[in-house]
């Protein structure tokens, strides 16, 4: 089968996605962004091609049998059981790297005691991990480096406190081996990993007999076909570090304008907020760039500036959205500077402001910076479509919605639950779109 990838370099995370022949996606795939693009293109295009996988195993166990509205609950849990493996198989990773450092290293004096606490940690850690992929678990992310790093953190404090081992060397030992292990990805057969998976939804489901049989050979036909990358474009903040030749990059603001058309094609204005900058754009009835601005190097009104606001507050960024939800009166935030904002965060603070009023004031601040940006391309014309990482934030898409309609009227606003993957959809349909040139250019030679 042949695939197009389009890979998004963005500045926080590095996305991945498949398009098949006819422009159907196949598989997204996301990853933290590391110094090392390469190495984040590489691990975003494995997990794409782990969802396309189970695209196909969709496609398959839906076209070739009577399996009624069961196909997306069996396959939930079949992915929560790969996804599990996976997990299990870094985590032995994780520690067996955090061991490993021990040997004549910096901890090679507290060796015995630091790998005795280290092992402990590790077992509790292991010993939850099916909860974390139970229907309705909690994870703080979908990164392993998240989802590890919280559950280790949590499990050494006790660890320590109960041996008296020092805390900070178990973090130390943490922090220098998460940095190698996050930096390769999952090692063992693809294959031999979605079989063992496929064997336990099976065993839970009880489903045995013709059926169970009926399955796997679906599932086997589906790992059967290969999946052949037939052109790459790439995209985004890090593109020019790649070793792709010209013809295989695409400007960003290209791939946003046709990505956000191929999601919703009455598209014409396109406002993206990524973790480095704002693109306000304009496009035409194809998806074709008419129009564009863009934020100047400063962060204020970026994902960047929420996660300096965050940090600020000593909050998770995902939990500004839901504070600032809570907000019946937002306050009006002056400043349209990263540093400055922060400053009068503090002083908003030591006034006695409620924190869900600054919050939500600040998140007015980035829309409103976002707007003018947009003024500056051109305006807004309906349809309107919100990408990017921001989009994901529920008191920005609020504030869009009112400033939106305060100054452009009733207007139809698109925001797609995988707008994230905008910018790597349009590079990937430019990598389609290539290829099928390149095919009509022999055929006519």
């Amino acid at each position: 089968m042949k695939t197009f990838v389009g890979i998004d370099l963005g500045s926080t995370t590095t996305k991945a996605v498949l398009l098949d022949e006819s422009c159907q996606v196949l598989g997204r795939g996301i990853t933290n962004s590391r110094s090392n693009y390469a190495i984040a293109t590489r691990i975003a295009g494995e997990e794409a091609r782990v969802d396309a996988r189970f695209t196909l195993f969709r496609r398959a166990l839906t076209d070739s049998g009577d399996f009624g509205e069961r196909v997306g609950e069996f396959l939930s849990a079949f992915e929560r059981f790969f996804r599990l493996e996976q997990f299990i198989e870094r985590l032995d990773d994780l520690e067996h790297t955090c061991i490993g450092q021990l040997k004549g290293g910096q901890f090679a004096a507290l060796e015995a005691r630091l790998s005795e606490t280290l092992t402990e940690t590790f077992i509790r850690v292991r010993r939850e991990a099916g909860e974390l992929y139970a229907p309705g678990g909690k994870r703080k992310s979908d990164f392993f480096r998240d989802i590890a790093g919280a559950r280790f953190y949590a499990h050494a404090e006790a660890v320590s406190r109960e041996t008296s081992f020092p805390y900070e060397v178990l973090l130390n030992s943490y922090d220098k081996a998460i940095i190698e292990v996050e930096n390769r990805p999952p090692s063992g057969d693809l294959d031999a990993k979605f079989r063992r998976a496929l064997a336990r939804v099976l065993a839970e489901d009880r489903i045995a007999g013709a059926a169970a049989e009926w399955i796997r050979d679906s599932i086997d036909a589906s790992l059967g076909l290969e999946l052949e990358e037939s052109y790459l474009v790439g995209t985004g903040y890090g593109r020019v570090t790649l070793p792709f030749s010209k013809e295989h990059i695409r400007s960003e603001i290209l791939c946003h304008g046709l990505g956000a058309h191929l999601m919703y094609p009455q598209t014409r204005t396109v406002l993206d907020i990524g973790g480095q900058d704002t693109k306000g754009i304009q496009v035409d009835a194809e998806g074709l760039v008419t129009n564009f601005q863009m934020n100047d190097r400063c962060a204020a009104g970026c994902g960047r500036y929420l996660g300096y606001i965050a940090d600020e507050m000593n909050m998770g960024l995902h939990e500004l959205g839901p504070m600032a939800m809570k907000s019946e009166r937002p306050v009006r935030i002056n400043s349209t500077c990263t540093v400055f904002a922060g400053a009068e965060l503090r002083d908003r603070l030591s006034l006695g402001e409620k924190r869900e009023d600054i919050v939500a004031g600040l998140h007015r601040a980035i829309i409103l910076r976002a707007i003018s940006i947009i003024s500056r391309s051109g305006g807004v014309t309906d349809e309107f479509t919100f990408t990017g990482g921001v989009a994901k934030n529920e008191a920005a898409v609020r504030e869009l919605r009112k400033v939106l309609k305060e100054n452009y009227g009733e207007l139809t606003i698109n925001i797609n639950p995988e707008s994230i993957y905008t910018g790597a959809l349009g590079a990937a349909e430019f990598a389609r779109r290539a290829h099928s040139d390149g095919a009509r250019a022999e055929g006519r030679a």
